[in-house]
């Protein structure tokens, strides 16, 4: 591999991996609304975090192992890429009959080797740099902004793109796009330079047999406060993914607002908020040398809850329309803060052994065990005061959701010690 051309390969390897994603990410709730299955959306959002509370961590383990992190990538988009094209091509043979049992299997199959990707990506992505002498928190940032532009690209091509006379945001097209992108990237991820894998003949505990060394982090108490709280924010990842789409369509039943730019084209303007990441992915270098690692997750806690009161007090019409789009503007800071930023306070305080389980367990309680656990709550809440409630009211709904992170971002200030602090202090 030479040297030239690494942070090109790996440009093309993010872009794809967050292209593939958000082919159908923030326009699938619009999709299953379609086709009557509205009820069922928090299901298919939560079963992205249920399969990211064992999947990442099992292929993490086998990339620590067994098989080299990139064939292990090259594995899990395949089979998620062959699911998803599946799913679509059934709802396209299925029309206006599509039922819940066969779609949501083949959607969850996908997403069941999809999420482990997200941090293959990341060991991939930091074993190059290695290989070059490259310092992965100046090097990884702005090879990341273009994952964020290969979800915008998607995004764009999935509200503006017309297949038969039909947006793809309303179609089943989103979810074969989606696999397509997945099964490109299945052979090129094959491209990759090797990743090591430890295969010591020593005798080796279960815990080390199976990968579970890095669950020993919770011995450290920092890590273990990081981890909980990695869990606690990560519940406020899918409900703006889940929602906002929905919530935008639902200004629909105003003949006055239907039809503004934001109604028509929520996933437009919901892109904003990718948009935002790439500016934001930029700034957590400085970021991470000039506050350290609590302030910029402080930041990242406390963007939350702008990004969920901006959508209560929104509207789609001027000067209403606004204050969505500094809610998704936001969103970049709320993202990226901590999760480019604690994925890389992992990747600093771990070691090779167990890098790529670590990364896993730190997917387990983002995109896991918090994103199923949100998703849920966020469903109960909606369905409590929007779909089930005398007065619907969407914006007691997102006050709700800021009032959480508020809360979480207090107890976090107060329970996480900056961890330069702490070394200069021992």
């Amino acid at each position: 591999m030479k040297k030239s051309n690494i942070t090109v390969r790996l440009i093309l390897m993010l872009f794809l991996e967050f292209a593939a994603w958000g082919a159908y990410l923030t326009s699938l709730g619009r999709y299953l609304g379609n086709i009557g299955l509205g009820s069922q959306i928090k299901w298919f959002f939560a079963m992205q975090g249920i399969v990211s509370i064992f999947m990442p961590t099992l292929m993490g383990i086998l990339a620590d192992r067994k098989i080299e992190a990139q064939k292990v990538l090259s594995l899990c988009h395949g089979v998620a890429g062959l699911a998803m094209a599946g799913a679509g091509l059934y709802c396209k043979s299925a029309g206006s009959a599509v039922e819940f049992g066969p779609l949501f299997t083949l959607y969850s199959i996908s997403v069941a080797f999809f999420m482990p990707t997200i941090a293959l990506t990341n060991s991939v992505s930091y074993n190059a740099f290695a290989q070059e002498g490259k310092d992965p928190v100046k090097a990884f940032p702005p090879i990341r902004v273009f994952g964020t532009i290969g979800f915008i690209c998607s995004m764009l091509l999935t509200n503006f793109l017309h297949i038969k006379g039909v947006a793809m945001q309303d179609s089943y097209t989103q979810l074969i796009s989606s696999g397509i992108i997945s099964l490109v990237l299945c052979a090129y991820a094959l491209t990759m330079p090797a990743c090591p894998v430890n295969k010591s003949s020593e005798k080796q505990s279960v815990a080390e047999a199976f990968g579970l060394k890095a669950f020993s982090l919770f011995k450290d108490r920092q890590f273990a406060v990081f981890f909980i709280f990695s869990m606690l924010l990560g519940a406020s990842l899918q409900i703006t993914n889940g929602y906002a789409n929905t919530f935008l369509g639902s200004f629909a039943s105003d003949p006055a607002l239907a039809g503004t730019f934001a109604v028509k084209n929520s996933n437009a303007l919901i892109a904003i908020s990718q948009a935002s990441e790439t500016l934001c992915i930029l700034l957590i270098p400085f970021c991470m040398k000039r506050f350290g690692i609590k302030k910029v997750i402080l930041i990242a806690m406390f963007a939350w809850v702008f990004r969920f009161a901006f959508f209560g007090l929104g509207s789609p019409a001027f000067p209403g329309v606004l204050l969505f789009i500094l809610s998704c503007i936001v969103y970049g800071v709320a993202f990226d803060f901590f999760n480019i930023s604690g994925s890389l306070y992992v990747e600093q305080n771990t070691t090779t052994d167990i890098r790529s389980s670590a990364q896993g367990l730190f997917m387990l309680m983002t995109n896991g065990l918090g994103a199923t656990v949100g998703t849920l709550a966020a469903g109960a809440v909606v369905d409590a005061v929007v779909y089930k409630a005398a007065n619907p009211s969407w914006p007691t709904a997102w006050y709700i959701f800021a009032a959480y992170a508020l809360v979480v971002g207090i107890l976090f200030m107060i329970l996480f010690k900056d961890p330069e602090k702490a070394k200069k202090a021992a």
